[in-house]
């Protein structure tokens, strides 16, 4: 392991199409802005991945869609629980939505697909 992943609130990223279809078969929760998966795994460092469809919009908006995510991830990144696999897929209106809700429906759907895993 790297010494990128060891550090605490470290975040390792998805890159692997196989990463994100393992982390598909987990929980889901949806926001206005994303929509979140989590499965868990037996990788120490939580991983995350961030994927935008090309009917949200042509690339510079994809691209700005995911600095937005990524921004949030890096704002919420000790709630992310080890050993599990995240992937947000955005939506239109997380361009549109202040950054501050961003985050706060990020650490909500966080806590929201972990109450989910122990109930």
């Amino acid at each position: 392991m790297n010494t990128a992943t060891q550090r605490d609130g470290a975040l390792r990223r998805l890159k692997n199409r196989s990463e994100f279809l393992k982390a598909a078969r987990g929980q889901r929760v949806g926001r206005a802005a994303f929509s979140l998966q989590a499965n868990a795994r037996e990788l120490e460092a939580p991983g995350v991945g961030f994927t935008v469809t090309k009917q949200t919009g042509n690339s510079p908006e994809r691209n700005r869609i995911r600095r937005r995510l990524r921004a949030a991830a890096q704002a919420c990144a000790t709630r992310f629980e080890p050993q599990h696999d995240y992937v947000l897929i955005g939506r239109r209106e997380a361009l549109s939505i202040p950054y501050g809700q961003l985050v706060s429906d990020l650490a909500a759907a966080l806590s929201k697909v972990h109450l989910k895993k122990k109930s």
